[in-house]
């Protein structure tokens, strides 16, 4: 079978049937394309171990930041494209080598860009206490806006995308909402109240009929918020806040995430409250515990002398 023929309709598939993301099927496209491009893959049956290990090789010699060969783990995202492609024609019985030939890389464990409690909280009171110097109306509904989005991501662990989404007949009624996350999956996240209350209060300064919870722009040229716009904004508080590392609106997320394991909370509900699909991609977090486990260990392991 031609491969591009394959590639098109493995493409259709995940949008379609698997309700990809348009960004993931861009990124497939593209790992895909670059692949047959470089080993010369005219039909699915030129598809070999020799020629994906030669791939890879050839990867592994591109250059990356600072100088670098390319990142592991961005060689990776083209192996999980090629699999994905694999698994698809396997499932539509069109001969190709097996999927499970495909190995990723192995991967140092990933290093979190953590706030301590102190910077969080000098963080999530950076909007709020600009907002109350702040005379100007649109200046002080920017404010509000922003301290509404800064307690929503860290009550909920929403993704940003997922916050950018949310429309403003919200119902603030209640404690929990559903969202619409990665692979079009539903789960339901909950508000605290101190993000109901700001969300509130933004929304009561709100004097325009913009169905996004959250825009931004001159105030006649309002659209939805985007990441951009977030992390834009994110930057400034940070420096407000005196906070001298990365901060991105994934790091509430993980704030979140460390929040609820430090607190007590089991992995598995911590999966389902971040929308991951696999509990390895929650493990990340599990060095939170380190603490919990050394006074664990101190108080019921018999010391010897």
């Amino acid at each position: 079978m031609d491969a591009r023929a394959a590639k098109r309709q493995f493409l259709e598939y995940i949008e379609i049937e698997r309700g990809r993301a348009v960004k993931t099927i861009e990124n497939y496209d593209r790992y895909l394309s670059r692949y047959f491009e470089q080993m010369k893959i005219q039909r699915v049956g030129d598809i070999t171990e020799q020629n994906v290990r030669d791939f890879r090789l050839w990867l592994n010699r591109q250059p990356g930041t600072k100088r670098d060969s390319m990142k592991r783990r961005t060689q990776n995202y083209y192996m999980i494209a090629l699999r994905a492609f694999l698994k698809f024609l396997r499932k539509r019985d069109i001969e190709a080598i097996s999927p499970e030939k495909i190995e990723l890389a192995k991967l140092p464990e990933r290093q979190l860009d953590l706030l301590t409690t102190a910077e969080l909280d000098r963080l999530m009171r950076a909007p709020r206490d600009a907002a109350a110097k702040e005379a100007d109306p649109h200046k002080r509904r920017c404010y509000l806006r922003d301290t509404a989005i800064l307690e929503m991501l860290f009550s909920t662990g929403l993704r940003v995308s997922e916050l950018c989404s949310l429309d403003s007949d919200l119902d603030l009624t209640r404690d929990e909402l559903s969202v619409r996350g990665k692979g079009e999956k539903v789960r339901v996240v909950f508000i605290s109240p101190a993000a109901k209350e700001a969300v509130r209060e933004y929304l009561k300064a709100r004097d325009d009929m913009e169905e996004a919870l959250f825009v931004d722009g001159r105030p006649k040229l309002l659209h939805r918020i985007t990441p951009r716009d977030i992390q834009r904004h994110l930057k400034a508080y940070v420096a407000r806040a005196g906070i001298t590392s990365v901060v991105t609106p994934h790091t509430l997320r993980h704030a979140f995430a460390t929040d609820l394991l430090s607190n007590g909370a089991d992995i598995r509900s911590v999966q389902q409250l971040l929308g991951h699909a696999s509990i390895n991609t929650t493990q990340i977090y599990t060095h939170i515990t380190d603490a919990h486990l050394r006074e664990v260990h101190k108080k019921y392991h018999s010391n010897r002398g």
